[in-house]
C-alpha cells in the first residue's frame, strides 16, 4: 500500500508560505540602519522577518492559551529561540539552493503571483494596482517581494528533491490502524462518600498527628522573600487629575463617528466588467437559474472578496437609495459604481446608534485622566530615580514623593494585587540582597522599586494552627481507604460469579468504546486503564473525590474493511509519510547549516528583544 503524498504536501507548504509572507511585513519599531541579525553562508538573516515571525509566534501562543504573555515569559518558554531556529533553517536552505545553482524562472514566478488572491481586482483577475498597493501597504517593493518569492519557490523545489520517494511502511500504518480501531465493552461503577457502607468516625489525636507527619508538604509554608516596595500607578492618582472641559469635548468630537452612527447596512457587491454581463447575471437571478452565491463562485471569487462590511447610505454613492430600500437578503441592481455596474446583496440592517456627550462623559473623563496620570508619573520618574541614585531609602522616597510604601512576603503563588503585575513578579523573582532599589515600570505605565529585606525559609506550620486543614485531609484519605475496600469487596463478589449489575450498585455498561472515545462523568484515565486489562480483569481508580471500579467484558478487534477503516488507514499512512519527511528535512537542514556556517549579530538580536520588552504596537513592540 505504498502511497507518496510528498509532492502535494510541499505544494501546500509553498502556498502557505506565500500567504504568510505577506503577513506583518513592513511593521516598524526599530530605528537606525540595522537590517540583519546575522547570516547563514551568503544569506542574510533579515531583522524584520525575525521580528515579524516572533510577534506572530507570541500572538499564536496567546491565542492557544487564552492569556497574555509578556516578553520575558515568552523567552522563558523558548518562543524566541524556536523562531530564530526556524528563520536560520529557512535561510540555510535558501543558501544551499543558491550554492547548487537552483532557481526558478520568471514565468513560474509570474504564474504564482497571479494565483495570490490579494493581488486581484474587483473583476477577480490580477490587478497591477492592487499588486503595488498590497506590497506597498506591507513595506515591500516589487523587486523585494519577487526575490523572496523566487527564493521560496526554489527552496520548495530543493525540499521536494530531498524528500522524493519518501514512503511509510504498510505494516507500520496497518499496525497503528489496528491498535486505534480496537474496541472494548466494559462495566464501571462510581462510588462516592454518599455510598459508604461504613460510617466515617472522628479522627483521634494520634491519627491526626500520624497524618500530619506523613504529609509535611501539604502543611508547609513555601519559602518567601520579604520585600519592601514603593509603587505609583495611574489608578492611584487618577481621581486627583483635573481634566479641562474643552479637552473632553474635543475628544468626543474626534470620536463622533464612534458615538454617533447612522443607520447602516451589511452589504456585498459583485462588480461586472460590462453592463451586458451585469444585466445577464441579474436576469439569471430573477429567473431562478442561479443563486447569488453561485454567481460569486462562478467568477472565481469568495464571499469575503466582495464583502463591503457595514456602510452608511452616503458611502454607497448612487447605489445607496436602492440598497437601503431593499429587504434583508434582497439582491438589487445592476447599479452604477466607480468600478463598473454591480449587483448588491443587502444582508442585515444595523440601526442608528447615538451616545450623547453626557452619556460618554464618564468614559471620556476616565480615558483622559488615565492618560494624564501616566504623563504625571513619567514626569515624576526622573525625580524618583535621582533620589534612589542619590542613596535615598524606599521609606524616604515614599515620604518625599507620591509613591506609596508597601511590604509583601512574596512567593510564586502570591495573590496580592501588586503580585499580579508581570514585571513585578519578574523583579521579585530576580532580586537579591546585593541589589539596590531601582525604578521599574508596571505594564499600565506605573512605577515601582523594591528591596529584599530577608529570605524566609520554608516552614512546617504547627499542627495546632491548621488543625482544621489536617482533619479535612485525614477525612479525605480515610474516605478513600474505605471506598477502596468497598470496591475490592465488589471485585471479590464478581470473581465469584456475580455481575456488577446484579450487586445492587448503579452500574454503567459501555460497548464498542475505542481509545479515542469520551465518557461523560468518567475520569480521563479510565479508557487507558480499560485497554490495559485482560478480559475479566478489574481495576480501581481514584478521581474527583470518588472511587471508580471498572471491569473488562469484551475485547473487539479493529474493523479492517469498512469505509471508516480505509479512511483511517489512509490518514495514518499520510501522517507517517509526513513525519518521516519532516525528520528527514530537519536532518538535512542541520547538515546544510553546519556546512554553510552561522553568524549571529547579538547586538541586533538584543535590540529586537529590547523593543519587544518595551512594548508598542500590538503589545509586543511590533
Amino acid at each position: 500500500m505504498a502511497r507518496s503524498k510528498t509532492s502535494n504536501f510541499f505544494v501546500w507548504i509553498v502556498i502557505g508560505l506565500l500567504f504568510v509572507g505577506l503577513i506583518g511585513f513592513g511593521a516598524t519599531g526599530l530605528s537606525g540602519n540595522i537590517r540583519s541579525i546575522g547570516s547563514v553562508g551568503d544569506k542574510e538573516l533579515d531583522l524584520q522577518t525575525y521580528a515579524n515571525q516572533l510577534n506572530q509566534e507570541i500572538r499564536a501562543f496567546e491565542a492557544q492559551t487564552g492569556s497574555s504573555v509578556s516578553f520575558p515569559e515568552a523567552q522563558t518558554i523558548g518562543l524566541d529561540r524556536a523562531v530564530l531556529a526556524r528563520v536560520i533553517g529557512v535561510r540555510a536552505l535558501d543558501n544551499e539552493a543558491a550554492q547548487v545553482g537552483l532557481s526558478v524562472g520568471d514565468a513560474r514566478v509570474r504564474a504564482q503571483i497571479l494565483e495570490i488572491p490579494s493581488f486581484r481586482g474587483p473583476s477577480g483577475e490580477f490587478d497591477r494596482d492592487a499588486y503595488r498597493f498590497s506590497l506597498g501597504n506591507n513595506g515591500l517593493t516589487e523587486a523585494t517581494f519577487e526575490t523572496q518569492l523566487r527564493e521560496e519557490m526554489a527552496r520548495t523545489v530543493l525540499q521536494g528533491a530531498v524528500l522524493t520517494g519518501v514512503e511509510a511502511s504498510d505494516t507500520y500504518a496497518e499496525t497503528l490502524s489496528g491498535y486505534i480501531g480496537e474496541s472494548r465493552d466494559f462495566t464501571w461503577v462510581r462510588l462516592s462518600q454518599a455510598d459508604l457502607e461504613t460510617e466515617l468516625t472522628a479522627a483521634t489525636d494520634e491519627q491526626l498527628l500520624d497524618y500530619y507527619q506523613a504529609n509535611p508538604i501539604d502543611f508547609t509554608e513555601p519559602a518567601k522573600k520579604r520585600l519592601t516596595y514603593v509603587s505609583l500607578t495611574p489608578e492611584m492618582i487618577v481621581d486627583t487629575v483635573e481634566i479641562d472641559e474643552t479637552a473632553l469635548q474635543d475628544l468626543y468630537n474626534t470620536r463622533l463617528d464612534t458615538f454617533v452612527q447612522p443607520e447602516r447596512r451589511l452589504v456585498e457587491r459583485l462588480v461586472f466588467s460590462s453592463q451586458e454581463d451585469a444585466d445577464a447575471a441579474a436576469a439569471r437571478l430573477t429567473e431562478g437559474e442561479i443563486t447569488f452565491d453561485a454567481l460569486v463562485e462562478e467568477r472565481g471569487l469568495a464571499l469575503s472578496d466582495i464583502d463591503l462590511g457595514d456602510l452608511a447610505q452616503p458611502e454607497l454613492g448612487d447605489a445607496g437609495d436602492a440598497v437601503f430600500a431593499a429587504q434583508t437578503g434582497d439582491v438589487v441592481g445592476p447599479l452604477p459604481t466607480d468600478l463598473g455596474p454591480a449587483l448588491f446583496r443587502m444582508n442585515a440592517v444595523l440601526s442608528a446608534q447615538e451616545t450623547t456627550y453626557e452619556q460618554a462623559l464618564p468614559e471620556l473623563r476616565e480615558e483622559l485622566a488615565t492618560e494624564r496620570a501616566r504623563r504625571i508619573i513619567d514626569d515624576a520618574s526622573r525625580e524618583i530615580d535621582d533620589l534612589l541614585v542619590g542613596g535615598a531609602t524606599l521609606e524616604e522616597v515614599a515620604a518625599e514623593t507620591e509613591m506609596v510604601l508597601g511590604q509583601i512576603d512574596w512567593f510564586a503563588g502570591s495573590e496580592e494585587i501588586i503580585a499580579g503585575y508581570d514585571n513585578f513578579r519578574a523583579a521579585a523573582n530576580a532580586v537579591t540582597s546585593n541589589d539596590f532599589p531601582d525604578i521599574e515600570r508596571f505594564e499600565d505605565g506605573g512605577l515601582f522599586a523594591l528591596r529584599l529585606d530577608e529570605t524566609i525559609d520554608a516552614e512546617l506550620v504547627p499542627l495546632e494552627d491548621i488543625r482544621g486543614k489536617v482533619v479535612a485531609g485525614w477525612e479525605t484519605q480515610e474516605t478513600s481507604r474505605l471506598l477502596n475496600e468497598q470496591a475490592q469487596g465488589l471485585i471479590d463478589q464478581v470473581n465469584e460469579g456475580r455481575t456488577l449489575v446484579s450487586l445492587g450498585v448503579e452500574a454503567n455498561v459501555e460497548t464498542g468504546m475505542t481509545r479515542t472515545d469520551f465518557i461523560a462523568g468518567a475520569p480521563g484515565q479510565m479508557l487507558p486503564s480499560v485497554f490495559a486489562l485482560d478480559v475479566g480483569g478489574s481495576e480501581i481508580l481514584e478521581a474527583f473525590g470518588a472511587v471508580y471500579l471498572v471491569r473488562l467484558d469484551v475485547i473487539g478487534a479493529a474493523d479492517t474493511e469498512g469505509e471508516e477503516a480505509t479512511a483511517r488507514l489512509d490518514l495514518l499512512s499520510q501522517q507517517a509519510e509526513q513525519g518521516i519527511a519532516q525528520d528527514l528535512l530537519d536532518a538535512y537542514s542541520r547538515a546544510v547549516q553546519a556546512k554553510a556556517g552561522i553568524e549571529l549579530n547579538q547586538a541586533a538580536l538584543n535590540a529586537v528583544h529590547a523593543q519587544f520588552q518595551s512594548g508598542g504596537a500590538g503589545g509586543h513592540g511590533y
